[in-house]
């Protein structure tokens, strides 16, 4: 197991502009790792005494060079690794793992009809979310602004309602994205199940990752997330030269 990232966070280097140097208050708690395509994929957390102030995952370049370009299309897709983030993470925000799906043929609407990776953060288990069969066409009763559930019609498949996909759930994505000509390079997609927030998804393209370079998304507010979960108020993918890796970093609203 590589524990790298784990031990430059404790000893204090973190990535300017996106998390603050850790004080003597706060410290790091790892979560697990997993192999994903040769690349130990790693949760984590920073803590603020007993708040989170902000958790995420390490990916390795790695990983994203060495998924596969040729195969067979699934469906439903199959979880390439189920991580579970730090206790004490998973108990102050809600967010139990981390889910990583690798679509290699891309998927209906258009824009995100090229290669690329789901990471879903999910605030149920495992289990509970493998259990999703998606015979449950509830909506939400309000969904984030500038925001859809749309029902989507596949060839020979039938009509996914709200996007739902079996052992994931239903997936919201912007507005404008639904009828967009230009090929997605990262996007922020938020789950429902049962008319529940099930998890919040960076989806992002084989090539932006490749592209090696730091970026930013907006997380949406919502207002069903549950009193069990501290939604996220931000995202940002920090891209490490020195560790050939990428920090996915969700930063949490201070509860003090």
């Amino acid at each position: 197991m590589s524990n790298s990232f784990f031990r430059i966070l404790t000893a204090g280097m973190v990535v300017a502009g996106v998390a603050s140097c850790t004080t003597p208050s706060e410290r790091m708690v790892q979560g697990d790792c997993s192999t994903v395509y040769g690349g130990e994929v790693c949760t984590w957390g920073k803590m603020s005494g007993s708040d989170v102030a902000e958790f995420g995952a390490t990916i390795p370049l790695s990983t994203i060079e060495n998924a596969p370009l040729e195969g067979e299309m699934t469906f439903p897709p199959v979880a390439l690794a189920r991580i579970p983030l730090p206790p004490e993470v998973a108990r102050a925000t809600g967010v139990d793992h981390l889910g990583v799906n690798w679509e290699m043929h891309g998927h209906p609407p258009g824009t995100f009809l090229t290669p690329h990776f789901d990471f879903h953060f999910y605030t149920a288990s495992g289990q509970e979310i493998e259990a999703i069969d998606c015979s449950d066409t509830s909506k939400p009763a309000s969904l984030p602004a500038d925001y859809v559930l749309p029902d989507l019609e596949i060839p020979g498949m039938g009509t996914l309602v709200g996007v739902c996909v079996p052992q994931m759930g239903m997936h919201a994505i912007r507005a404008e994205e639904v009828n967009a000509s230009e090929l997605f390079g990262a996007s922020l997609i938020v789950g429902y199940y049962g008319g529940q927030v099930v998890f919040v998804e960076p989806m992002i393209a084989r090539d932006k990752l490749l592209g090696r370079e730091s970026f930013q998304l907006d997380v949406p507010a919502v207002n069903d997330a549950g009193d069990s979960v501290s939604w996220p108020t931000g995202f940002a993918a920090v891209y490490d030269e020195e560790a050939q890796s990428y920090q996915f970093v969700f930063s949490v609203p201070r509860t003090g």
